[in-house]
């Protein structure tokens, strides 16, 4: 399938920001899980997807398979541009377009698509192209990731980001709370009539803080978050706030409501 290009930027772009999804975290009765017990320093992969657009279902079926993964953060991010065809993307986000627009920039590319996959932060191909997607999977794990990141119950709830030297001018941590699976009955644009399966959609993505080398603990708040849970999360470290993933790892969550 070939990949849909962004239409031309409007003014006016809606600034909504999705109502945010509280976190529900299980915590290891040993009070804290590590990032090898969710895949040893995994790779992430990005998919930008919407549901408006023809050319994603193929790719949304790769990552469905990369999401079974213990080595690899396989996220999916619905982009809010191809709302205006007929159907509006219930997952999509400005946010998650934002996020999309950015690497763009750092990547040097001229404009956005999808279906596309951004994996560590440093590699673009299109989602749907399996023998890409696996190739720069591959050429990821010769990434050096210098970040350890754990999970603990502390004072109710943290996240640990360690390391020696941070990059220059730190680097952005971000958090990453979404659903295993969405079905969604296509009713309108161009997948009409199409029953799409979504796995590991990305319902709240934030920037937590900035680790600038040593230990770097952030508060989570896991008991008041538990009741509304999602399926999992991640945790994300990049160089400067769009670069290099330095470090992730994955954590199950509390099923809650949606």
């Amino acid at each position: 399938m070939v990949p849909r290009t962004q239409p031309p930027a409007r003014r006016g772009w809606p600034r909504r920001i999705l109502a945010a999804a509280a976190v529900g975290m299980l915590v290891a009765a040993a009070g804290v899980a590590s990032a090898a017990e969710t895949g040893d320093r995994p790779i992430v992969v990005e998919l930008f997807t919407s549901q408006g657009c023809s050319s994603c279902p193929p790719a949304d079926r790769i990552l469905a398979d990369l999401a079974e993964r213990p080595d690899l953060v396989a996220l999916s991010l619905h982009v809010d541009y191809w709302d205006y065809i007929g159907w509006k993307d219930p997952f999509g986000s400005p946010l998650n377009t934002e996020r999309q627009r950015r690497y763009a920039g750092v990547l040097g590319l001229h404009y956005v698509f999808t279906p596309q996959m951004v994996i560590d932060g440093v590699t673009s191909v299109v989602g749907s192209n399996r023998a890409a997607v696996d190739d720069a999977i591959e050429a990821a794990k010769n990434h050096p990731k210098p970040v350890q990141i754990a999970f603990t119950d502390k004072d109710g709830g943290r996240v640990v980001v360690s390391g020696s030297a941070a990059p220059p001018g730190g680097a952005s941590v971000w958090l990453a709370v979404y659903d295993e699976r969405q079905e969604t009955a296509v009713k309108r644009g161009e997948n009409a009539g199409r029953e799409l399966s979504n796995a590991n959609v990305v319902r709240r993505l934030e920037r937590i803080g900035t680790w600038t080398g040593g230990r770097l603990e952030i508060p989570m708040d896991f008991a008041a978050a538990a009741a509304r849970g999602r399926y999992a999360c991640a945790v994300i470290v990049q160089a400067g706030e769009y670069g290099t993933v330095l470090g992730a790892a994955k954590m199950r969550l509390a099923k809650g409501a949606s």
